[in-house]
């Protein structure tokens, strides 16, 4: 079993020593749920770690589907990128204004679309303000670099995956809802879906794999993940309810030493709605 891998992980003290170097593009990945009342981006115009971009979730995202922040197609993603001054060969290092919450997300977007040196940054914006780290204000100016987007389908989950899986399939089913609606005992947030779970998935609130901020050791992890029922050395497939949380539980697989789990990108937003595909409610 390997130790927490560095390769996905940063330092506050690393960030810090090679602020400003050249291929470096740091990236504030901050998105709020609606019920936070918090604007990511205002937040990042009045403090963020100094030459960073903002990307924002909602903005580079698939705007052909009614669904949540889904994956944009190559081409748009590789557009916004090069608009973010991130390229080709760049080492890419992820926050958030959380510590652990959305920058899985765009760590995993990344990752999809081809970029192999990408890590997020242990504790974010909280750890680094809290350390009385150098921040910058105002709005991003960077220069437009050359990104190429490869896009890597074996990270993305789809409906008929899911499906597949729920049905006996060799991948097994993890959800980072609370425990709450992955029971169906809460109405579900966005309008218009049923409440309860894919048939067959697991229940593993991301909330068991982040202390305050920072992401639990990897012992803790793996027990995390037994207790909820789930092998991390079999393959495994997450989702929640629009695809942000369920990145967590893919990075902590990653970072714990696992394969990335692929991400239902349409996670509880596109399984929930009414239509002919099952759901399951209670307990596992």
């Amino acid at each position: 079993m390997m130790g927490l891998n560095d390769n996905y992980l940063v330092s506050t003290e690393w960030l810090a020593k090679h602020l400003g170097s050249p291929g470096l593009a740091i990236v504030d990945a901050s998105w709020h749920l609606p019920a936070a009342r918090r604007d990511a981006a205002e937040e990042f115009r009045t403090a963020h770690i100094p030459g960073a971009v903002h990307f924002d979730i909602d903005a580079i995202a698939d705007k052909t589907t009614s669904l949540p922040h889904m994956l944009p197609d190559p081409v748009t993603f590789s557009g916004a990128v090069r608009k973010l001054g991130i390229g080709d060969g760049m080492k890419i290092v992820v926050y958030d204004a959380v510590g652990l919450f959305s920058a899985p997300r765009v760590w995993w977007t990344f990752r999809v679309f081809g970029v192999r040196d990408v890590s997020i940054l242990d504790g974010g914006l909280p750890k680094w303000l809290a350390e009385h780290r150098p921040v910058a204000d105002g709005p991003a100016n960077p220069q437009s670099r050359h990104f190429t987007a490869r896009i890597d389908h074996s990270l993305v989950a789809l409906a008929e995956d899911m499906r597949a899986a729920s049905k006996g399939g060799e991948a097994q089913i993890v959800d980072a809802r609370s425990a709450a609606r992955f029971r169906g005992d809460e109405i579900e947030p966005r309008p218009g879906l049923r409440s309860g779970h894919i048939p067959g998935a697991r229940n593993l609130p991301w909330t068991e794999l982040v202390h305050d901020g920072r992401l639990r050791p990897p012992a803790e992890i793996e027990e995390a993940f037994a207790r909820a029922g789930i092998d991390p050395s079999r393959p495994a497939l997450t989702t929640c309810g629009s695809g942000v949380s369920a990145s967590i539980l893919s990075f902590a697989l990653a970072s714990a030493g696992h394969d990335i789990a692929p991400v239902y990108d349409g996670s509880w937003s596109e399984w929930g709605q009414v239509s002919d595909r099952p759901v399951a409610i209670g307990p596992a």
